[in-house]
């Protein structure tokens, strides 16, 4: 959906590199977390919503799962009383509601995906929303700082040869450039191998959990 997509784009922002190229930065950096505090409302809301509608979908299974053997009840009666048309009418409403249960199942079954994916999505909005705003602060000192620096260099500049200041702004632009690109780095580097160890414990978890459910299996037969 278009909502899920508009959080991945913020999930794979990278606040450095955006810095480094907006016009504004100072209002750039409020505008993402403003961004993110409405897409993290959005997702919570479709959240409560696709639960409310797993709900809906389970009781209406289980409605079907009690009509069939309301009508399974019912051919037992008829074939008691010795009307055999009336309980293959039964039976025959008992089993399209049967069918009905099949495709309520696999229903859920969808619905349950569509949750868990909303879940995920919020987890990880959560995540970067509390590591954005921590950094937003930070970024916006350094910028500042960064201009501040600017002007020095600018006053600086007076004082020397022209040819002087052009190299020597030259090769602060060429540091200054190469810190950022190096944290930038690090940070996508950092935050690729936190997501990579979570995601080997949850399939370690999940290898588990199976051969726990089949050594149980066995045991129950």
């Amino acid at each position: 959906m278009a909502l899920l997509e508009r959080v991945s784009t913020l999930l794979r922002a990278n606040l450095n590199d955006l810095v480094e190229k907006a016009e504004d930065p100072e209002k750039l950096l409020k505008q993402i977390i403003l961004d993110m505090e409405n897409q993290l409302m959005q997702v919570k809301t479709q959240v409560a919503i696709a639960i409310a509608d797993q709900h809906l979908l389970e009781k209406k299974q289980q409605e079907q799962v009690q009509k069939t053997d309301e009508w399974g009840r019912k051919a037992e009666l008829a074939v008691h009383k010795e009307q055999d048309d009336l309980a293959r009418a039964a039976l025959e409403r008992s089993l399209s509601h049967k069918q009905m249960i099949d495709s309520y199942a696999q229903q859920v079954a969808d619905q349950k995906v569509e949750v868990d994916n909303l879940k995920t999505a919020l987890r990880k909005l959560e995540q970067k929303l509390a590591e954005a705003q921590s950094k937003v602060d930070l970024l916006i000192a350094q910028h500042r700082r960064t201009r501040v620096i600017g002007k020095t260099n600018e006053a600086r500049a007076l004082t020397q040869t022209t040819a002087q200041a052009n190299t020597f702004n030259r090769m602060e632009r060429k540091v200054v450039r190469a810190d950022a690109v190096n944290k930038a780095h690090a940070e996508v580097l950092s935050s690729d191998t936190l997501e990579d160890r979570f995601a080997h414990i949850e399939r370690e978890d999940e290898i588990e959990r199976m051969l726990a459910d089949i050594k149980q299996r066995q045991k129950g037969a």
